[in-house]
Formats: structure tokens, sequence, C-alpha cells
């Protein structure tokens, strides 16, 4: 059994078909289904059912699969580490909450792309969920997510801290004038966003029930709809303080408890750090200093 009969192994199942799998290796399928049957005669089992509409994996390739990918990423590290002399260069992917992206990582970004212009930086936004599992998945390098979080696979460390306001129409004055609490929309991003829990937490302890919901991809339109009086929502208070967003929207203060909110640099435990991730880290933590000097 070797990396590349595992490879071959590793895409037939994710596509399931001999067919697929040999157009995006770029053989053919006779190759590919030589290469699947020669694997499962070394193992003695069978790891696909065969159907008209390609294959499935058995309970042995089910078992087999994660070793598959763990062997490929394993791989994958090691050309990287060669090829890392301690000068940060080549593809760093991470990912960030789109509040964090537009609230703290624009100086870091470009600070950082003047410092190592041999980096090639690709910053993906998603919801926390999303990110934890794009990290999780090694899609990702690392991600800016919103604590808490506790995954024995991931390692994570504070890197800013928020204030959480919930905001609503210029014409409310304050939370209790929301007098209809069964009826409270709240405008979110989609399932997943760490905030959209928040907001629910917080409403959930002001009595408030039967709450529904208006999702939304960007926080742009989210500011528009609570502006226009469809809807709450909540978010950091530097974002909508923010030019674009200011006078837009009322903010109205949440005590300490539930205002404050950690942003969390993660990263798998058993990940290598690259050069130009651990550069990046740096800058990171550097702006962080200078913040909390100028406050």
């Amino acid at each position: 059994m070797d990396a590349s009969a595992l490879k071959i192994f590793e895409v037939v199942a994710r596509l399931g078909g001999m067919n697929r799998a040999a157009q995006e290796l770029n053989t053919v399928q006779s190759n590919v289904t030589r290469r699947v049957r020669l694997l499962e005669d070394e193992l003695g089992t069978r790891l696909f059912e065969r159907h008209s509409r390609g294959v499935t994996l058995t309970e042995a390739g089910r078992r087999l699969l994660p070793y598959a990918q763990r062997a490929e990423h394993l791989l994958d590290e090691a050309r990287r580490v060669v090829k890392d002399d301690g000068t940060p260069n080549g593809r760093l992917t991470i990912g960030s909450l789109e509040t964090t992206a537009a609230l703290r990582l624009s100086p870091i970004l470009a600070q950082y792309v003047e410092a190592y212009p041999e980096v090639d930086l690709v910053l993906r936004t998603g919801t926390t969920a999303e990110l934890i599992d794009g990290v999780l998945a090694r899609r990702l390098e690392g991600a800016f997510v919103c604590g808490p979080v506790e995954h024995e696979a991931l390692e994570q460390e504070s890197v800013f801290r928020e204030e959480l306001v919930v905001a609503t129409a210029p014409s409310v004055r304050s939370l209790d004038d929301l007098s209809d609490k069964g009826d409270i929309k709240i405008v979110v991003l989609r399932a997943g966003c760490s905030y959209r829990q928040r907001l629910e937490e917080i409403l959930a302890r002001r009595g408030a029930v039967g709450l529904r919901q208006l999702e939304f991809g960007t926080i742009e339109t989210i500011v528009s709809c609570v502006a226009a009086g469809l809807g709450i929502t909540l978010l950091p208070r530097g974002v909508l303080e923010s030019a674009a967003y200011r006078n837009r929207v009322a903010l109205h203060k949440l005590p300490a408890t539930e205002a404050r909110a950690d942003t969390l640099f993660i990263r798998r435990r058993d990940g290598y750090v690259s050069s130009a991730l651990a550069s990046f880290l740096d800058r990171a933590r550097t702006n962080l200093l200078q913040i909390r000097a100028a406050g």
C-alpha cells in the first residue's frame, strides 16, 4: 500500500466514481479501476460497492478513508517543510469572521503583504462554525473566530477583544421599547454565526420567545435591514461605529458579561506552522500590543 494508491482511493471515494476520479487525476478510468482493485487485493477486502451510478464505500472503505486523507495531508506538509528555509513564501490560506476582517485585519494584511511579497495570501471569510470546520479539515492553516472554542484538536490564542452591542432602528430608544417580545425579528448571518447565537441567548434571558429570523449574507445588508426597522442584530461596536455604518442604527449597550467577545486565532494542534504563518501571527500579536498600549 503506497501513497499514490491511497490518493486514488481518496479521490474515488470523494467523487463517487472511477471515471470522475480519472478526470480529476488526469488519467484513464482503466488505470484508476486497476489501482483500486490492486489495493483491495492487497488489503483482502472490498473498499467500494459498484453500482450503475458509480461507487459507494463499504464499511472497510469508510474505516480506511480518514487514514488516506491523513496520509495525503502529511505528505503535503512534508513537501512544505522541505521547501521552507525560514523565509516566508508560498501559499498561506487563513480564515476570518467578516466582522474581524473589516474591523481588525486591514492594517495587518497591508503590512504583511508589503513585508513578505513572496507569500500568496488567501483570506476566506465565514461563520465561526464554518471556519472551525475549515481548520479541522486542513483547508485553512488557521482562522480568526469568536470564542469560546472547545476542541481537543485545536490550539487557540486570544488576539482581539470586542464589545458587542445590540443594533436597532433609530426610533428604538431602548431594548425595553421592543414591546411585543413574542414577535421580535433578529437580522443575522447564516447558521453557525456566533453573534447570532449570542443574540438569541441575550433575548432569551430577557424573556423574548418565538424569535423570527431574517438571514442575509453580508453585514451591509444586515445593517440596512435593521435601519429600515425590519429587526435587530448584534455586532461589534467597532463595526457599527465605522464610517460605513455610523448613525444609521441605534446602538444599545449591554452588561459587560454579555458584551465581551474574544476573537481567537485557532489552528490544528498537530498542524505544521510554516514560516509564512508564524510571521503572520507575529504581525497580529504586534498589532494587538499596539492597540492595548493605545487604549
